[in-house]
């Protein structure tokens, strides 16, 4: 077997060095355009897990860097004067010259050979090497074999927003540190961390307008120091910034489709990016040479596409859950200027939290003293805020009260519209609805939401779904919401929504978004404009006219009335999920050419029009929300800039909270999921026009709930699946924290007392063995 890498760095270096090690009898050959001795950038970071990969699959290799490792446990973040530590992180770092000079004397002895200034011309791949059973191309951020094969790895390329360049610098630290600089032109953050002694790591990122404000130029090395030792002269106390090729560019965030081709195989930067903010670029190639080499030593003799594709089952997954929180990490320090009204430990807390792989409950467990800091800040704030005291109380934000207008909740859980499709044909809510929502709404949570039920039997999307038409169906809703109502604190929204182009389809568990097949029962649909959901199966729409639009806003405002005499305490209208509110909102749904097309002003007109009669009729006292979809998850679709304009158009049409959720309004959608994915959306909303905001999606437990709220990232949080398997998941939750001031039925109120107990046994239990199982760096172990 001969095995040939182009381009090395640590990720096909280590793969040599695996893999030459365990078959001595195998031909492994290393190709670097770069000399021996040539090294750019500075240091690199690794976490105790991948400390502990080197532990156990080389030890040569871990004992030799180890008396190298600069080691750190805080976090130390440098805000408005304050400096703020976050404990218990367990990284460490090493000088990339260092690294990657110890793999290759590795490599040495275990026979692989190098060979240097060699440049390898992608074109010339397959036939100078036409003897290799296996070629690794690692060559980097910028790889020349990536694009030369580009249609068969089909990359995705996106080159992302702030200006950064990486320098050093001789000013020794004990900790990772964050320093914020905010200047006349915009913020600043250098990421820095000590490699070795008497060296330093300082990578600096601003936004663009802020990138020229200082006037950088791209290639201007020195004068680029001289302008930012200046700016950083307290952080840099007299030491100077060192350059070693510290061009400024623009961050690659790549992704290939595929990672093998014939017998060309693609790894680290070369196949997928991960921003430097979570520190993870090395981690990737050197877990992925690991298990590339397992899979090369296990199936390559026998076929090297299988060994191919163990590699991809192995790694893919794992890589994208790094390049996800790697991502939402990036795009916050994009927008990092959006946190900089906050207070000192709410500001840490989202540098803490930013990719949201770090939660409140992590944080317990790595430094209880940071918590708690944040919390009193949290608690302070809002009794400023809200004259409410739970200072001493201290029962975590999601079990804080929040107001909207006169409706006060007891926290902020809510359960998420979920179509239930059980009502009758007639659109009447049924025994179903009445033992869902009742027991749901015993089972804690602040606000519960109905699902989308319609003003109109054909705003309906399925004939499961109810309807808020006739005096029966108020009388079910109201005979529900009084029983809710009756046993807890809980308050009730009724969501009201038309389906629009997604209209006249069969049950969620039947065939989703297919017609009705009974082809008798369905019904004529509209929209904004006649495209169908899904072309040759969906009916194609009609195009709303003016009398229609007239038609719908009165059904509206009839349900809203009746939903007000039912007692219901909130209303929100549907604008999200490519329903017809949506529909009219949505570029890729909305190719009106009239008033109500074109411009984000011209396409909210119709949606606004029914929200301000709705509006008009709701007591002043009840509030009224809005779900929106703030991103189309396709090109061409919903922009930030809209979803901040539609916030922006509905707050100021009475609106008191803007529900945003993403998607679902074409077929052909990609989405990116991951847990609290959405979050963003609502974080915008919440921290540039300030509308109060909900979030909601893939959020599944108390500590992201306590996350996102510490962070502004919203002000309610939804959850729906949960709810589903779960109804008590509110009461739960406040036994696991310890919390005494939620409202229980009376009938299980003897239950209550067993459930604190045993919640708070397994949260000890819980916090001892993550605690164990998570040493400082110095306490990885040495080898024999």
């Amino acid at each position: 077997m001969k095995i040939t890498v182009v381009g090395g760095g640590p990720g096909g270096l280590y793969f040599a060095l695996l893999t030459k090690k365990a078959r001595p009898d195998w031909v492994v050959e290393v190709y670097e355009h770069n000399r021996a001795d040539d090294t750019f950038g500075f240091g690199v970071v690794f976490s105790d897990e991948t400390l502990g990969e080197f532990l156990s699959r080389d030890p040569q290799s871990y004992e030799r860097l180890r008396t190298g490792f600069a080691y750190w446990d805080d976090i130390a973040i440098h805000y408005k004067g304050n400096e703020i530590r976050c404990g218990g992180n367990g990284f460490c770092g090493t000088s990339r010259f260092a690294l990657l000079a110890l793999l290759h004397d590795r490599c040495r002895e275990e026979g692989v050979a190098l060979h240097f200034g060699e440049r390898v011309e992608a074109a010339d791949l397959e036939t100078r090497f036409a003897d290799s059973d296996i070629i690794l191309a690692t060559d980097g951020i910028n790889s020349q074999i990536r694009t030369h094969y580009s249609e068969h790895f089909k990359p995705s390329i996106t080159t992302r927003s702030n200006r950064f360049c990486w320098m050093g610098s001789t000013r020794p630290m004990d900790e990772f540190n964050y320093f914020f600089k905010e200047t006349e032109h915009g913020v600043i953050c250098a990421h820095t961390y000590q490699y070795e002694p008497g060296r330093s790591t300082w990578v600096f990122e601003m936004n663009e307008e802020c990138w020229q404000g200082h006037g950088f130029e791209e290639f201007d090395e020195p004068g680029s120091a001289a302008k930012l030792e200046k700016i950083f002269a307290d952080e840099l106390i007299g030491h100077p910034l060192l350059i070693n090729r510290s061009y400024w560019r623009r961050f690659p965030r790549i992704f290939c489709e595929n990672w093998y081709h014939k017998n060309i195989v693609i790894l680290g930067d070369a196949k997928a990016s991960a921003h430097f903010s979570i520190g993870s670029g090395t981690k990737l190639a050197m877990e992925c040479a690991i298990a590339l080499s397992d899979a090369v030593l296990e199936h390559a003799e026998t076929s090297v596409e299988a060994a191919f594709k163990a590699y991809d089952d192995e790694r893919r997954t794992p890589c994208q859950v790094i390049q996800h929180n790697a991502d939402v990490s990036l795009a916050w320090f994009e927008h990092m200027e959006r946190s900089f009204d906050m207070e000192p430990m709410q500001f840490a807390m989202v540098v803490m939290c930013r990719a949201k792989s770090v939660t409140y409950e992590n944080l317990i467990i790595r430094d209880p003293s940071f918590v708690e800091k944040a919390d009193s800040e949290w608690y302070e704030r809002y009794y400023r805020e809200t004259g409410y005291d739970y200072r001493k109380a201290r029962p975590t934000p999601m079990f804080t009260r929040f107001k909207l207008r006169d409706m006060e909740l007891p926290n902020r859980i809510v359960m998420s519209p979920m179509a239930q499709y059980s009502a009758d044909r007639d659109g009447n809510p049924t025994d179903w609805h009445l033992v869902h929502y009742a027991s749901h709404g015993m089972g804690g949570m602040g606000l519960i939401y109905t699902e989308m039920t319609c003003p109109s039997p054909d705003a309906r999307i399925t004939l499961g779904c109810p309807g808020m038409w006739t005096d029966a169906q108020e009388q079910q809703w109201k005979r529900i919401v009084e029983m809710i109502h009756q046993h807890g604190d809980t308050k009730v929204c009724m969501q009201l929504g038309h389906s629009g182009r997604k209209g006249s389809t069969q049950l969620g568990w039947e065939k989703m978004d297919h017609p009705i097949a009974e082809a008798g029962d369905n019904w004529p649909v509209v929209s904004a404009s006649p495209i169908p959901y899904m072309e040759g199966i969906n009916q194609v729409p009609l195009e709303l006219d003016e009398a229609g639009m007239d038609r719908i806003t009165t059904e509206f405002v009839d349900a809203t009335r009746r939903a007000d005499r039912a007692g219901f305490d909130m209303v929100e209208l549907h604008c999200a999920h490519g329903y017809l509110f949506a529909s009219f909102l949505s570029p890729l749904t909305n190719q009106r050419s009239d008033q109500y097309g074109g411009s984000i002003e011209n396409r909210l007109r119709f949606p606004l029009r029914v929200f301000r009669a709705m509006r008009e009729v709701f007591p002043a006292g009840k509030p009224m929300a809005v779900r929106v979809s703030g991103c189309d998850w396709k090109e061409g679709g919903i922009t930030e800039a809209d979803l901040i304009a539609i916030a922006e158009a509905f707050r100021d049409a009475g609106c008191d909270l803007l529900d945003v959720s993403s998607g679902q309004t074409v077929a052909d959608q990609k989405p990116t999921y991951g847990r609290m994915y959405q979050a963003y959306l609502a974080e915008a909303v919440r921290n540039v026009p300030k509308v109060p905001a909900m979030t909601v999606g893939a959020i599944t437990d108390p500590a992201q709930i306590n996350t996102l709220l510490h962070t502004r990232r919203a002000d309610l949080v939804a959850l729906a699946r949960p709810h589903l398997w779960n109804p008590f998941f509110g009461h739960q939750a406040e036994a696991w924290y310890g919390v005494r001031d939620q409202t229980w039925p009376k009938p299980y109120l003897s239950g209550r007392a067993q459930a604190h107990s045993e919640q708070k046994k397994q949260r000890e239990r819980l916090y001892e063995l993550q605690t164990k199982a998570r040493p400082p760096s110095h306490a990885i172990p040495e080898t024999d």
